[in-house]
């Protein structure tokens, strides 16, 4: 049995209050702030704590019929405890955590079955209900995969370095790297490690991006000196990648209606030496408006329900439900309609999420050609998570003559 030390546990305890009863924090930034406060753990120590971590919020509906109760502020330890017991991690004074007794979770662990698809999958009730009606049998199949952990891979910044050359620099800093195939700029990590304090990052050398999410510049088909726009451009991550692709020539203008996310592209830009990026807020409609007709490629990476990410992104199904699907897909539809008439007579756009559901893929670009004849579609792609990466789906349209 693997031994976590109290000091390790508590630390633990209090991100898992800030993800699911403080604010509903996103984990990744909980995580993040966690480690930070505590320099003094050793890099063990802190690969420990956000294993457990992340695995504890993955598997909570399962952890909660192991503890007999829905999760709460007063019964986190009782989570952190079934985990323990569960993954046969051990916590020597297991007893002595606000009173809990480990007897009834030892007798459900021995029967090793649970109720319901949900405690077994770990998710929401209605996510059972919508991932069945919309996937048919591969359901399941999907839901083993985006319960697996994720793998971390990077984008080699061709601007700066080559795949084999950035393996090069990584393991100079001892982090072991391998070069993932039919994906020419992406580098997988052998084993999780803290890749922001390297030299290699620090130098622009690459971006942590997933291998489908990789997929999506290259379906979009940029030359060096088209004007491309990306319509919901975010902190930057696939902006960053068109810029390497054109070579910093031509430009792009990415868009977003959050102007801290801006910010954050500007300062990811530089480090990348991508000199080409023009960041502009959408304050209002007029914003569109100014570009239409004006773009030879343009990227709609709409909002989502997220639903193909739950491997890196495990508090998501805990904080939306059925109707914030429905409302995103409201808006994926606007944001298509609104957004599609950028680009150029001859020009492309691709629609991209990262969901597995059709109804916010092909159900959406359906649609949206039968309201719009003048665009017609040259390509679809669908990457589900049990393929090993993200899930992803990309639909590649053109506005015809």
């Amino acid at each position: 049995m693997e031994l976590i030390h109290r000091n390790l546990l508590i630390g633990i305890h209090d991100a898992l209050q800030e993800t699911f009863f403080e604010d509903r924090k996103y984990a990744d930034k909980v995580i993040e702030r966690l480690l930070k406060a505590h320099k003094k753990w050793g890099s063990e120590d802190r690969k420990v704590v956000a294993s457990i971590f992340y695995d504890i919020v993955r598997w909570k509906k399962r952890l909660e019929y192991y503890i007999g109760e829905s999760a709460k502020p007063s019964n986190i330890y009782r989570m952190i405890v079934a985990y323990c017991l569960w993954s046969k991690t051990h916590y020597k004074k297991m007893e002595e955590l606000e009173g809990v007794k480990i007897a009834d979770i030892l007798t459900k662990l021995k029967k090793g079955t649970v109720p319901s698809k949900a405690f077994e999958h770990s998710i929401p009730d209605w996510l059972v209900e919508t991932m069945e009606r919309e996937l048919g049998k591969s359901w399941e199949d999907e839901m083993y995969a985006l319960n697996e952990q994720a793998p971390t891979v990077l984008r080699a910044n061709s601007l700066k370095t080559t795949p084999k050359a950035l393996i090069e620099e990584l393991r100079a800093e001892n982090v072991e790297s391998f070069l993932v195939a039919d994906y020419p700029d992406a580098v997988e990590l052998e084993e999780k490690k803290n890749v922001f304090i390297t030299s290699a990052f620090k130098d622009g050398l690459f971006e942590v991006q997933d291998a489908s999410s990789q997929l999506i510049g290259k379906l979009l088909d940029v030359k060096e000196g088209m004007r491309v726009v990306d319509a919901c451009a975010g902190a930057g991550g696939k902006t960053l990648h068109l810029a390497a692709l054109m070579q910093n020539k031509g430009q792009i203008i990415a868009l977003d209606i959050y102007g801290w996310k801006l910010t954050e592209l500007k300062r990811r830009a530089k480090r990348a030496g991508a000199h080409n990026i023009e960041a502009r807020l959408i304050d209002d409609n007029k914003t569109i408006k100014r570009l239409h007709g004006t773009a030879d490629r343009l990227l709609i990476d709409a909002p989502c329900s997220g639903l193909g990410v739950l491997k890196r992104n495990p508090d998501s199904k805990w904080k939306i439900d059925q109707a914030f699907i429905d409302r995103i897909k409201i808006e994926q539809q606007q944001i298509l309609t609104d957004y599609c008439k950028i680009i150029k007579i001859g020009g492309k756009m691709l629609y991209a999420t990262c969901s597995i559901l059709p109804s916010e893929n092909t159900k959406q670009v359906q649609t949206f050609l039968k309201n719009n004849p003048d665009y017609s579609l040259l390509k679809e792609e669908k990457i589900m998570p049990s393929q090993g990466y993200d899930g992803f789906y990309m639909a590649l349209i053109e506005r015809k003559a």
